[in-house]
């Protein structure tokens, strides 16, 4: 083939197609790179908690939960008090059984 032949179509379209996605490949890592920055640099939604939890008196907290509802505290004594997450005021008090 001499050198001022133009290429086979097949090889023109394969040319096309290699920059096209080149292209596509640069514009997507571009858009990921930019949501990462931006999302980063985003605050954490605030926690809303009540300003008071008011435990019985001698309790000793040995863990404690939130879920969308409820403030929940496991005592060292086994006891499991369910407060309500906007008033603090509690609702349950559960004791567990050992085993």
């Amino acid at each position: 083939m001499p050198p001022d032949d133009p290429p086979p179509p097949e090889l023109r379209f394969i040319k096309r197609l290699v920059v096209v996605l080149t292209s596509v490949m640069i514009v997507g890592v571009l858009v990921i790179i930019g949501l990462i920055v931006t999302r980063l640099g985003m605050a954490p939604a605030p926690l809303a908690l009540p300003d008071r939890i008011s435990l019985p008196a001698g309790t000793q907290v040995e863990a404690l939960s939130l879920s969308q509802d409820w403030v929940i505290v496991l005592t060292r004594d086994d006891t499991v008090l369910l407060f309500h997450r906007r008033t603090g005021q509690m609702r349950h008090q559960i004791t567990l059984e050992a085993d």
